[in-house]
């Protein structure tokens, strides 16, 4: 009989999925909705956490409930025969930003001991990779990129051993950091196992990786580690996952997946929150279509309300008017394309900043969530945009990963059968965003 497996993956924000299919994503950890995830017959488990919208204490402690949540289930799926061993994966951005180390103390806290730390930030179907200990993004040094420059999660070097003793203030030397390199992973399976049951004791280790084969080499070493005892801590991107557990081909292609928007009669939505340079380029090749029509709202307006007087009635003011905006382009046959203002807004402070955020991210939510009915699908630009539109907007407590449109934007389905693209701020080109759309309009 096959070995059961089953791989839970902590995803810092709703976009790490994008490599795989035929999944449950859950938003919700509470003992039924863990046990119900849990009977799923697909290898793979998300838990939508979405820690990387949360100041640290707040994303400590969401990671410390799920963990306490997973802790008694998994117990108990084990006991009743539903899998014979597990790994869990802190998944992370493939641009480095995030809760690193926050997330990992946490979870070898909760669901440790580990032996030792894998950081695999590699996302090939992005052209994220890594070589030498350097993180490249299409060949460039990610430090080099826009996303290095995140007023909350920014960095200064791509070499990763620098990167980690930069993010743990010090207290992990780069010196100490061991490399795993491509020449590590295409060496026999027993050498590479060795490799890593070589690793000292609660070390971190980087993980060169260009190919799909060298992660899929990797995974088979992880679980033949785990087979002989020896736990590892792993916080990857996306592509490592397919090494832990890999897939058959997603069983609908891009047109197969686009038949499966509500009604062919009912119209779209796109929602644009992240403000990465590329999601500016991808919103402005997108507006260029006649039958998509911008609505935009106004970040500093928000601001001023939210940290205003009278912050409840002004901000119901608002949203009313950006509804009825919205109604008016659907009644008129177009495509509504609902997107914060671009630019970042100075704020007093990284609380300050984060609160404005969650409050824009709730507010985009709660007008496609009004709107959900008579949509036919919804394209959600942006991580915490999407983690918040289906958590509070559509209120799902959990959603199906049906595949892909292309590399790495995922589609999901509702229980209520909506269809919703998730959609990175950091994926793609220019044209991305409107190649999405042009897709899901197939009738």
């Amino acid at each position: 009989m096959a070995e059961r497996i089953k791989v839970l993956v902590l995803d810092d924000d709703p976009t790490g999925s994008q490599t795989v299919h035929s999944c449950p994503l859950l938003l919700r950890w509470d003992p039924g909705s863990l046990r119900q995830a849990l009977l799923h017959p697909s290898p793979l488990l998300f838990l939508l956490a979405n820690t990387r919208a949360l100041d640290p204490q707040a994303a400590e402690q969401r990671v410390r409930r799920i963990c306490h949540a997973l802790k008694p289930a998994l117990a108990e799926a084990q006991a009743a025969g539903l899998m014979d061993r597990w790994l869990i994966v802190s998944r992370g951005d493939s641009t480095l930003r995030g809760h690193f180390p926050l997330e990992l103390e946490v979870i070898d806290q909760e669901l440790g001991p580990f032996a030792s730390t894998l950081l695999v930030p590699a996302f090939l179907p992005g052209g994220r990779t890594t070589k030498e200990g350097m993180h490249l993004l299409h060949g460039e040094p990610v430090h080099a990129t826009a996303f290095a420059q995140d007023r909350l999660f920014g960095f200064s070097s791509s070499f990763l051993p620098a990167w980690v003793e930069e993010k743990t203030a010090g207290q992990t030397l780069a010196a100490s950091v061991r490399q795993i390199s491509c020449s590590d992973l295409e060496a026999a399976p027993e050498a590479l196992r060795e490799r890593l049951a070589a690793l000292p004791p609660a070390s971190i280790a980087c993980v060169d990786a260009e190919r799909p084969e060298q992660l899929t080499a990797l995974g088979e070493a992880i679980w033949a580690c785990e087979r002989q005892g020896q736990r590892f801590a792993l916080q990857s991107a996306a592509s490592l996952i397919n090494g832990l557990v890999p897939l058959p081909p997603q069983p609908l292609d891009a047109s197969g997946l686009a038949g499966l928007r509500r009604g062919p009669a009912l119209p779209g939505l796109v929602l644009v929150g992240s403000h990465v340079p590329l999601a500016d380029a991808q919103l402005t090749t997108l507006l260029a279509e006649p039958a998509c029509i911008g609505i935009e709202l106004d970040v500093r307006k928000v601001a001023r309300v939210v940290f205003g007087p009278e912050r409840h009635r002004l901000l119901a003011s608002l949203e009313q008017s950006w509804r009825q905006q919205i109604e008016t382009v659907i009644s008129e046959g177009h495509t509504p394309v609902v997107f914060t203002s671009r630019g970042e807004l100075h704020c007093s402070s990284p609380a300050e900043r984060r609160e404005l955020g969650v409050e824009l991210a709730q507010l985009m939510a709660r007008l496609a969530g009004a709107l959900a009915p008579q949509l036919g699908y919804v394209i959600s630009k942006g991580g915490i945009t999407t983690h918040t539109l289906l958590e509070s907007g559509l209120k799902a407590p959990w959603v199906e990963l049906q595949g892909q449109l292309f590399a790495g934007l995922s589609l999901v389905l509702t229980p209520e059968g909506l269809p919703v693209i998730t959609f990175p701020g950091n994926l793609g080109d220019a044209s991305s965003l409107r190649q999405a759309w042009t897709l899901m309009q197939q009738p």
